[in-house]
């Protein structure tokens, strides 16, 4: 995604580097000019331009890059088919572009995510394009609107545009629902009209995608049952993953992520925390440590009165109060509990239920097996369609019959 001015900037950032890497060499307070063996000694190197690539942004991405975590796999607990499928869908054409071409297989353009709020689909939107190495675009779907005629689809060009230019890139759109809501099918007016505008703009820049861009969408929702159906055709979001509440082991993960740098009773394990939490989401169980440490972090404060108090009312001196033991040494199973006390789930059952629903559908309609569970084979559909064939010939047969014994029945009753 780098274009000539950014070329000119990186090696301008590191020949910079370089020059304060031997600063301390020079001095720069003399009115002499720099020796030539000094001058000789400023050699551009590799750790320089990795440090200019370090600070220094495509003019592409400026505007919608977000600086993609460290996060990798093994900080997202569970989950494993959904990883495997990510890495299928995303991965494998980047790395193994000429196994797509030996077999002739385009790659997949695109996957949605879909499932309850707080459950990591940004989470894992970030861990794949850091398992890619690749440049990652995330928007959320309001920012795209525009209040003037033609402003929002130019937004979605612009931003098709620069994914392209930084490719291979992942394009992740948060708040899917937002602007690809099912179209009203004319005569709404207003926003409805701006809002299929939208989606027909993004529906024709995923369409246009060209087989040289190693481009890939994914976009993630709340609301997979307001979409427009055309976002889910073959070629555009056809791969739809469901992420859904953690599991056991997906909570012990989480917690292991959001309490790494924190010191923890040894009476307290994450096996115990995760089991407590049972259909709470990954937001909810990130409250509930960031509040565990608040707690702790004020009973250390209220402790450090104390001691401050106790020195100035001469029950100790200084030196005693620094020599005694840290009150407050880590998070306890007490500042847990309290969390805990005040914590909520944000997701209820009613709503879990109807993303199992929406996903048990979608697996129905994508189902190819002649029964559930059971493995596709071509000589028992081809046989199973023939019975239902001559069934129906069968029905139709039945029919003619029965039609002609009425018309002969008929034809037996006397005119009044």
């Amino acid at each position: 995604g780098y274009v000539g001015a950014d070329l000119s900037q990186l090696c301008l950032e590191a020949a910079l580097q370089c020059i304060r890497s031997h600063v301390d060499h020079m001095d720069v307070d003399s009115e002499d000019p720099i020796p030539e063996e000094a001058l000789d000694q400023l050699i551009v190197e590799d750790d320089h331009f990795v440090h200019a690539l370090a600070v220094s942004d495509p003019s592409t991405l400026r505007e919608n890059k977000i600086e993609v975590p460290d996060v990798k796999w093994k900080d997202i607990g569970g989950l494993e088919d959904t990883k495997r499928e990510l890495q299928e869908m995303v991965r494998y054409p980047i790395e193994h572009r000429g196994l797509f071409e030996k077999f002739g297989m385009q790659a997949s353009r695109g996957v949605l995510f879909y499932g309850p709020p707080g459950c990591g689909k940004t989470l894992m939107a970030k861990a794949i394009a850091n398992e890619c190495g690749a440049n990652f675009i995330s928007v959320k779907g309001p920012e795209l609107l525009n209040m003037w005629f033609g402003g929002s689809e130019a937004n979605v060009r612009d931003l098709f545009d620069k994914a392209r230019a930084a490719s291979p890139c992942i394009l992740f759109f948060d708040e899917m629902d937002s602007i690809a809501r099912s179209r009203s099918g004319g005569g709404g007016g207003g926003s409805s009209e701006t809002s299929d505008r939208v989606i027909n703009q993004i529906l024709s820049e995923i369409d246009g995608i060209g087989s040289g861009k190693t481009l890939f969408i994914i976009g993630a929702t709340n609301r997979p049952d307001i979409l427009d159906p055309g976002i889910m055709r073959p070629g555009r979001l056809d791969q739809l993953i469901y992420i859904p509440l953690p599991d056991k082991e997906s909570r012990v993960s989480i917690f292991k992520a959001n309490l790494r740098k924190s010191p923890i009773a040894d009476d307290l394990t994450f096996e115990q925390l995760s089991d407590v939490t049972e259909g709470f989401s990954g937001a909810d169980i990130t409250e509930i440590c960031q509040r565990a440490a608040k707690n702790a972090i004020r009973d250390s404060i209220t402790a450090e009165i104390e001691r401050q108090r106790r020195v100035e009312s001469g029950e100790l001196t200084q030196e005693e109060a620094d020599a005694l033991p840290d009150q407050v040494p880590c998070i306890t199973r007490i500042h847990f509990e309290a969390s805990m006390s005040k914590a909520r789930r944000s997701v209820t059952p009613d709503i879990v239920k109807q993303y199992d629903d929406f996903s048990s559908k979608m697996k129905q309609q994508w189902s190819t097996s002649t029964e559930s569970g059971t493995a596709y084979d071509f000589d028992s559909v081809a046989a199973e369609q023939q019975r239902e064939d001559a069934l129906m010939n069968v029905s139709e047969e039945e029919v003619e019959e029965e039609e002609e014994q009425v018309d002969e029945e008929d034809s037996a009753v006397p005119a009044e």
